[in-house]
């Protein structure tokens, strides 16, 4: 049996066609994946920063119990925590806007903290009970896990980024509304050394 010039063309017309749509159908969900990649770490970043929230109130509480401890800086904690525990990002929205609106919460909180760790040095009685030396473990432990998740986040979106930029993909990115991701950013100023004075 011998295909006619015209059945040929209809074959390598529709073997064309189904190719595409299989590619189309393959860019699409690797760009999912990657943006439910880049969810899932933003959930990872979430979580490091509830568990130091979450490790605040047994600290106050710690430092309470100590007679003539400065009260307004246990203020300064507890409204810092309340203030970053205020603000919530939409992982499908990560603008730079909204990171740096939670970053900042997050840096009031962490600036209120050193504070307060800068005090109970006057209260040597505080530094030797175990309960305060474990809540400052976990709070240091707390802060390089921040710093790990926020590199990996980091990581995570700029992977994300790239692959809605490139070709094929920027334009099934732009057709089914896929949005760039931001990143978190060292602090102003973080670039100089700080100045020590003896």
């Amino acid at each position: 049996m011998k295909l006619s010039k015209g059945w040929i063309i209809a074959i390598v017309v529709v073997a064309f066609i189904f190719i595409m749509i299989m590619s189309s159908v393959g860019m699409y969900n690797g760009l999912v994946k990657s943006e439910e990649s880049v969810n899932g770490q933003w959930a990872n970043v979430e979580n490091v920063y509830q568990r130091r929230s979450d490790l605040i109130p047994n600290l106050v509480n710690t430092v309470k119990g100590v007679a003539n401890f400065e009260k307004s800086t246990l203020t300064d904690v507890i409204q810092a925590r309340a203030n970053a525990t205020a603000v919530k990002v939409d992982p499908t929205n990560l603008t730079p806007e909204s990171i740096k609106k939670f970053e900042g919460a997050q840096n009031g909180l962490s600036s209120s903290l050193s504070r307060l760790m800068v005090v109970v040095e006057k209260y040597p009685e505080l530094k030797a009970t175990q309960n305060f030396m474990e809540l400052q473990s976990q709070l240091e432990g707390t802060e390089n896990r921040i710093a790990v998740e926020r590199r990996k986040f980091n990581e995570s979106a700029q992977g994300y980024n790239a692959s809605i930029r490139t070709f094929p993909r920027v334009i099934f990115a732009r057709m089914f509304g896929f949005q760039k991701k931001a990143y978190f950013e060292a602090q102003a100023g973080a670039e100089k050394a700080p100045e020590v004075k003896f």
